[in-house]
């Protein structure tokens, strides 16, 4: 039961990382980014790797190791869905992670400014994912009320 509580406090904290490296990154993504600003955000969003593969292994750790069982998660349709929100959120973060690395390395120079167009083209992608993400906690709360 330990085990449990352990996975269960660990997979949230690691999700709320999550939104708030989200909102980091939405907060930080205007015009007028300088290249230390781009050296900062380049950090942050290692992190947010880092956190997602975490958010992964723990919650893998849930189902294998939780009190439910795998058969409580595998037929749920929340729990799928859950997975489809996490998924589509890992894919609208690619482009914004590429773009960054690629102002990183451009950013060694101190008088670097990232362009407005790429501003915008990045920053609507991380508005996105903060747009889907809510879905996350909301089909975790609907698969502990509805199970299989």
């Amino acid at each position: 039961m330990f085990t449990d509580l352990v996975l269960a406090s660990a997979h949230h904290v690691l999700v709320f990382l999550l939104a708030a490296i989200i909102a980091t990154e939405a907060a930080m993504v205007r015009p007028g980014l300088s290249a230390a600003g781009v050296k900062r955000l380049s950090r942050i969003d290692a992190y947010y790797g880092a956190i997602a593969a975490l958010v992964i292994l723990v919650g893998v750790g849930r189902i294998v190791f939780g009190l439910k069982g795998w058969e409580a998660y595998i037929y749920n349709w929340a729990f799928w869905s859950k997975m489809a929100a996490f998924v589509a959120v890992g894919l609208l973060s690619a482009r914004p992670t590429l773009q960054i690395r690629k102002w990183r390395m451009s950013a060694d120079d101190e008088a670097f400014t990232v362009p407005t167009d790429e501003i915008a083209a990045t920053r609507g992608f991380i508005i996105a994912q903060g747009a889907i993400f809510p879905l996350i906690p909301i089909f975790a709360a609907t698969m502990a009320r509805y199970g299989y």
